[in-house]
């Protein structure tokens, strides 16, 4: 058996790796991505970028030539956009649909570039690549110059904490390198980003297929005196940060493999910890020492931002996922309320008053949007006054959360003032926000202790609070049924109350209309006085079109554990529309009601009501009979 001897290295050559590999882990980090409008050319850009550092081996450069022939846009030479572009689609459309992340270096450092879609629909992808970068590359087509998607990426960038751009003036060859072209697009650019708060902003002539001034000075250009992107990227300061930001540690989850080991896991977000140091449970107060900081390779004395560590402490204390641990002399803020830039990524807009799952790095509360305190104009930055935000808009709101959250302002820690926005029907994200400030009243209201309790008030009544929630179309016999179950109920001794949409627009919601986002508003009020009618020990007959479920949803949630039933009287569009008792459906299928239901706005049925009234060939007393007796079955009177 034949054995081969291992290569004995030299001492001056196990020095030069030694010295290579230092000189590697020392070199810093650079997070960018390319953003802009539709065809800008950012995936090529990053194709070009890889190509003429090296990075591309030779077997990935032939299926590149040989994909180009295939799915490629740029005639006979490589198209360097499906380096990036993997995705099926997005080669048959020629589009970047998601974010492609693509690592590379130089000499002088490394990079991890993050290739955002151009595309309205896919916004909330940018929004994710800006999110980690410290660098934008802003690409703009020398034949179109500045268009508005240019100007909401840049906005979002903005507002996610990026401090320097690069304005790529692609395609200047398609314009004969023209100077004049290239100076008018800076100068639009500059004036439009002059308050956003940028640290540097530089503009560079290029052509990202044929490489002009992408890592090299382009002989096209001689007017043009600046760096070529990668000698910018090289050099352009990072480091030049606010001073070290306090530790903070969102726990992920609570690990607790036995009886003896009892450790809390998660990322670093920011500052540093050692064992032996002071903490502090953000929620709580309470203070405690770190006793371990375990890794899977062992436990380490130290330990830093963007490191997963269990710490261990030294006290057994509460500490679930979702809190965090601070330093003790820079503590977060803890708050139910706050106000927070959003970016709205929803195709269905943004209302205040409906409540949406707010979710941070580790934490989520239902949370709802108490006042939508202005959209922001992304032409000219002008704050205007607003009802909702439409898809891609952005704005500033108040938030209202059922249960505080640990949280810092966006500006001092991206980790820990960002949050996402989840529909809470659909489970899909709809907004992307970056907090300002805690609210100062919530720091002032705090609840009262009261002496008699709910069940107390309940047992008088010799009852179980309940909110039947009648929904349905107008006309559809919500009122009738409401009205026939109440008289039955107080013959039998009970406490009720019914709470009628017309009645309550006469008095509490006099001030609304019949807009989505009033409809939105009107539904939240009741469900807050129906909660306080509950709280007294009282049934409450909520008679209500509420058709959109989320509303109907939220007011689900603020009543306790089985206090909320939703009654869906089932009654034929048509059949209402026979009936029509207002002579409102006559009006509206006119077209002189706007925001009818049923007609010209949506009514989304119950998926799984709890009663489930089917009115067809039914008499309304017998409806009424069979809601009376879902509730004696149930114990509720």
């Amino acid at each position: 058996m034949l054995k081969l001897d291992e290569p004995v290295l030299s001492d001056a050559e196990a020095a030069d790796i030694r010295s290579y590999l230092e000189a590697q882990e020392n070199k810093t980090l650079l997070r960018f991505l390319t953003c802009g409008s539709v065809d800008d050319g950012k995936s090529t850009l990053i194709g070009r970028l890889l190509y003429d550092t090296k990075l591309i081996f030779e077997d990935q450069l032939a299926a590149l030539e040989q994909d180009s022939r295939k799915h490629g846009t740029a005639g006979d030479d490589i198209d360097f956009a499906l380096l990036v572009d993997g995705l099926e689609a997005e080669r048959q459309q020629g589009i970047t649909i998601d974010v492609a992340y693509r690592f590379f270096a130089t000499p002088k450092r490394k990079f991890i570039v993050a290739d955002t879609p151009g595309h309205e629909q896919y916004t909330r992808n940018m929004a994710t690549g800006a999110s980690t970068a410290d660098l934008a590359v802003v690409l703009v087509d020398a034949r179109q110059g500045i268009l508005d998607q240019t100007r909401r990426h840049s906005v979002i960038a903005s507002l996610l904490g990026i401090r320097h751009i690069v304005l790529a003036v692609n395609k200047i060859d398609l314009v004969d390198f023209d100077a004049e072209v290239f100076e008018g697009i800076a100068a639009d650019y500059k004036a439009f980003v002059k308050d956003l708060g940028f640290a540097s902003v530089l503009p560079i002539p290029m052509s990202a297929r044929h490489g002009d001034n992408v890592t090299r000075a382009s002989e096209n250009t001689p007017w043009y005196s600046g760096p070529s992107l990668i000698e910018h990227l090289e050099t352009v300061d990072i480091e030049s940060q606010p001073a070290a930001q306090p530790f903070r540690f969102p726990v992920q989850y609570v690990n607790r493999p036995n009886l003896d080991f009892r450790g809390f896991a998660g990322t670093i977000a920011s500052g540093e910890i050692a064992a032996g140091d002071e903490v502090v449970v953000a929620k709580s107060g309470k203070k405690t020492r770190v006793k371990r900081i375990v890794t899977y390779n062992g436990d380490i004395p130290r330990a830093s931002e963007g490191e997963a560590v269990t710490l261990v402490l030294e006290d057994e204390i509460e500490v679930s996922r979702g809190n965090m641990l601070v330093a003790p002399d820079a503590r977060p803020h803890v708050a139910d309320q706050f106000a927070a830039n959003v970016v709205w990524f929803g195709e269905h807009p943004l209302m205040p008053g409906r409540m949406y799952l707010l979710r941070t790095e580790t934490d989520q509360a239902n949370a709802t949007v108490s006042h939508l305190k202005h959209r922001v104009n992304i032409t000219n930055f002008a704050q205007e006054a607003a009802k909702s935000l439409d898809l891609n808009e952005v704005g500033v709101c108040n938030f209202s959360l059922q249960a505080p959250i640990a949280m810092d302002p966006f500006e001092d820690n991206r980790t820990t003032g960002s949050f996402i926005l989840i529909d809470r029907v659909t489970n899909a994200t709809v907004g992307a926000g970056m907090i300002l400030h805690p609210l100062r009243r919530a720091a002032n209201i705090h609840w009262q202790a009261l002496d008699v309790t709910k069940a107390s008030r309940a047992e008088l009544k010799h009852q179980k609070p309940a909110v039947l929630w009648f929904t349905g179309l107008s006309g559809s016999g919500k009122s009738t049924i409401a009205n026939l179950l109440e008289k039955k109920l107080h013959a039998a001794g009970r406490h009720t109350y019914i709470l009628d949409g017309d009645n309550v627009r006469h008095g509490l919601n006099r001030d609304l209309g019949f807009t989505e986002e009033d409809r939105v508003e009107n539904i939240r009020r009741v469900a807050e006085v129906a909660r306080l009618m509950a709280d007294a020990g009282l049934v409450v007959l909520v008679s209500f079109i509420s058709p959109f479920r989320a509303e109907r949803r939220m007011a689900r949630d603020l009543m306790a554990e089985g206090e909320f039933v939703e009654v869906f009287v089932d009654t034929p569009f048509e059949e209402c529309a026979r009936r029509d008792p207002k002579g409102l459906y006559a009006r509206a299928l006119k077209g002189e009601i706007k925001n009818f239901t049923g007609v010209d706005s949506p009514y989304e049925r119950p998926e799984r009501a709890d009663i489930h009234l089917a009115t067809s060939g039914r008499e309304p007393e017998d409806l009424a009979d069979e809601v009376e007796n879902w509730l004696r079955e149930r114990g509720y009177c």
